[in-house]
């Protein structure tokens, strides 16, 4: 079982109720049976009067070690050996539960850091070279073998390959990379030898980023870890305070010390908060690790009870809700002209051109452009380009552009342009050939993400674009969004998000979904920013508290579910815990529940909650 502290630990505990055991049969029968459970005691927790005089000695008197051995020693002058044993047993048996629970708890936290590169391979002057990843500069050459981890971001220029990026986005399945695709830190190479030109220094570079999440994930506290931590600085010197009451008043007007110290001790174990103090914190660590696996990254347990009560969320369009890749989503020919025509001499216009648009028309075309056929390029800037290129061994003008160049053409009565895309009108030599559409493509999973928002109860869904709102529109009325805005700058935005963080609900929150450089001032000034790790940039995610590894948005309906499960785990442990203790208290204190109630308020309420905060581990996507 886990640590070698873990073990000892189990060895002291098994010694230790042995002795138990053989001090309740010596009873009675020996007269030195009280050294057993001396022993008992000792093998038990020797450790814990120890740490509760180092604490005292540095200021910190009320925790629970102090509590643990003002009881005990006060059951024990008392003559309740055996009960003092007891509690001592159980309370290091709790304590022993509560640190296999963590360490099952970091367990999917701490394969994030596996994903550490100790090594880079580095090609310098035609020989390899094993450096540290912080030696390596941008535009060096590194290799990568089978089995190796990818050390840092960059660009495949020689090889091809699968990656392993399960720890990085939780899916399982490999990705295929060639020459020309970016690769980023922390995936594993599973077959083939790659040469890659790193694009970023480690410290920039993806696992870098991630690494620097985790570890300071558990420093941004949720407000029930801060209530809870309040709560047990002030409550531990109250029920102290009570205890000395229920020991002394009591012993002064009616006389029997030994029953009222007795009672006191017992109040003082059942009082302990080690329940709330261990599992509010646990259950928010699972909710975090669960997280992670399904490649949902968050950079505090405060914005994973954020996530809870999301009631607004708004979206980015280019690159969260769609692709960022254009196509062609549809050829409307003049008549008297093919659909191959058209996109023929769409192609050779925009040949030299490396716009997104230019590309996803040469694309579709799906033949070789003959740079030969292709002549001077004059651009109208803000209208689009007019190129010569050969047809028929005769050189022709190819005009690609908006409504405005062809009206310079003298061609008038066009198709209109599509709500949902860029429209590129065509002609040669004063002839139009028709009009291509070019859009970007809405991701795989967004209107399944939407409809499950819905479904969660995600009650408004907002779009905001740096688009034409025409466009926008047509998006969100495709993927069921209930309002969009477009042709928003960035500081448009944050003022929209103002507006709607003014008109949430009282009590939920407003996230804000996005992925480019401009969306990190709108990140911040949501109470959740979710940012799109893989494609992403690195401001996006600096600025974001919520990082889907995956790009996929049906993970933020993931999210909700993890945090509401884990938001709903701790408010029943606190009444739990809580409601527990009190009356157990109560009991005590009025003389109806001995020391073996208490060991139950305190130990066995501890194990029940820590059990509980364990079922925030597993998430099952439902």
């Amino acid at each position: 079982m886990g640590s070698k502290k873990q073990k000892k630990m189990v060895i002291r505990l098994a010694v230790s109720g042995v002795l138990l055991i053989a001090g309740a049969a010596a009873e009675g029968r020996w007269s030195l049976a009280w050294i057993l459970f001396i022993l008992s005691y000792l093998a038990a927790g020797y450790d814990i009067p120890l740490k509760a005089a180092r604490n005292i000695s540095r200021g910190q008197v009320f925790d629970e070690n102090f509590l643990m051995t003002v009881a005990t020693f006060g059951a024990i002058a008392v003559g309740a050996l055996e009960e003092a044993v007891a509690v001592m047993l159980f309370y290091q048996l709790g304590e022993l539960f509560n640190d296999y629970a963590v360490g099952k708890s970091r367990q999917s936290i701490a394969a994030l850091m596996d994903i550490n590169p100790e090594y880079a391979n580095l090609l310098r002057d035609g020989r390899e070279e094993q450096v540290d990843p912080y030696e390596v500069e941008v535009d060096d050459v590194i290799l990568i073998k089978p089995g190796e981890k990818v050390p840092l971001d960059g660009v495949v220029i020689s090889g091809a390959s699968s990656l392993d990026t399960k720890a990085l986005t939780g899916e399982s399945m490999p990705e295929d990379v060639r020459e020309g695709d970016s690769i980023v830190s922390g995936s594993i190479n599973l077959t083939g030898t790659l040469k890659v030109r790193v694009t970023k220094l480690f410290d920039d570079s993806t696992v870098a980023k991630i690494l620097e999440l985790v570890e300071n994930a558990s420093s941004r506290k949720a407000k029930a870890e801060n209530f809870i931590t309040r709560f047990a600085r002030v409550y531990t010197p109250i029920v102290v305070g009570l205890a000395l009451v229920l020991a002394i008043v009591p012993s002064l007007l009616m006389g029997n010390w030994g029953v009222w110290i007795y009672r006191a001790c017992s109040f003082l174990v059942v009082s302990c908060p080690c329940a709330l103090v261990i599992s509010v914190p646990l259950s928010f660590f699972g909710g975090l690790g669960a997280a992670s696996r399904e490649g949902i990254l968050l950079k505090g347990s405060n914005y994973l009870e954020a996530a809870a009560s999301l009631k607004t969320v708004v979206f980015d369009k280019t690159g969260t809700l769609t692709t960022g890749k254009f196509q062609v989503a549809k050829v409307i020919p003049a008549p008297s002209v093919s659909q191959e025509e058209v996109l023929e001499a769409a192609a050779y216009g925009e040949c030299h051109s490396n716009h997104p648009i230019a590309v996803s028309v040469r694309e579709a075309y799906k033949r070789e452009v003959d740079p030969a056929r292709v002549g001077e390029t004059r651009e109208a800037a803000g209208k689009g380009v007019r190129t010569a290129v050969l047809e028929n061994g005769a050189w022709t003008t190819v005009c690609i552009g908006n409504r405005k160049l062809m009206a310079e053409e003298g061609m008038e009565g066009l198709d209109e342009p599509s709500p949902v895309g860029t429209t590129l009108y065509v002609a040669r030599d004063g002839r139009y050939l028709g009009s291509v559409v070019i859009s970007d493509t809405i991701r795989q999973d967004t209107k399944e993400a939407v409809a499950r928002l819905r479904k969660m109860g995600v009650k408004r869904m907002v779009m905001l674009t740096g688009d034409r709102e025409e466009t926008g529109k047509a998006v969100a009325a495709e993927v069921g969004l209930d309002e969009a805005y477009g042709g928003l700058l960035p500081a448009d935005k944050v003022t929209k998000v103002e507006e709607l963080l003014r008109e949430k609900e009282a009590g939920s929150t407003l996230g804000f979904v996005g992925d480019g450089i401009n969306d990190a001032p709108v990140l911040s000034r949501a109470d959740v920013g979710i940012a799109m790790g893989g494609i992403g940039s690195d401001a996006a995610v600096e600025a974001a508290d919520m990082v889907i590894m995956t790009d996929e948005p049906s993970k933020i309906g993931d999210a909700i579910a993890i945090a509401r499960k884990t938001v709903g785990i701790v408010k029943q442990n606190i009444v739990f815990a809580i409601g527990v203790k009190v009356l157990v208290l109560i009991l005590t204190a009025l003389g109806y529940a001995t020391m073996w109630a208490a060991v139950f308020g305190d130990v066995g309420v501890s194990v029940l909650a820590i059990l509980n905060a364990m079922r925030a581990l597993t998430y099952k996507k439902s």
